[in-house]
């Protein structure tokens, strides 16, 4: 009787820790991924804010090149003429080449540097869309019950469902916003 009493407890017991890992179980977060680089090139938004980045990137290209031809035509005709200018005009030419390399190196600098215009620039066309971004992946996320959700372009993802793959659903929400 006791033996059949025990086996009852351990039988309920086990049913009962069955069923309350199965209650706890189904109320956990979920994992998600999502694909940034399909966000940066699916999204109209962000495309409009790459494709305007890289025509005033080339804009700031052609005018750094500008200024280094300038100063390769500078250089070779002071190289040309330097046997038949007096020294003062020659001095005066070094002076003028020297100032235009500065002005050169110091543009490339400001525009091309770390924290330079091209830097601060991309934030500042980027940032509105990536604060979108998170808005609509916190609102997924809480909607759907996620706990995570990773970016698969960072590599920390070494395998995944495709059913995971809420990048659909944030282009979708993206596109609602517009």
């Amino acid at each position: 009787m006791l033996k059949k009493t025990f086996l009852t407890f351990l039988f309920t017991l086990f049913f009962g820790l069955l069923i309350l890992s199965g209650l706890s179980f189904s109320q956990e977060g979920r994992l998600g991924y999502i694909d940034s680089m399909r966000l940066r090139t699916e999204y109209k938004e962000f495309t409009e804010a790459q494709a305007k980045f890289d025509k005033e990137v080339i804009s700031w290209e052609a005018q750094a090149d500008s200024m280094k031809k300038e100063i390769d035509s500078l250089e070779a005709d002071l190289d040309n003429l330097k046997l038949i200018l007096s020294e003062e005009k020659k001095k005066e030419k070094e002076e003028f080449l020297e100032t235009k390399k500065l002005a050169y190196h110091k543009f490339t600098e400001d525009i091309f540097a770390p924290n330079g215009k091209v830097e601060k620039r991309n934030a500042e066309l980027t940032k509105p869309i990536l604060d979108k971004i998170n808005k609509v992946l916190e609102k997924i996320a809480l909607e759907n019950n996620f706990d995570i959700i990773f970016d698969s372009v960072n590599g920390n993802i070494a395998y995944a469902k495709k059913a995971l793959d809420l990048t659909d659903k944030v282009l979708e929400e993206l596109e609602k916003l517009e």
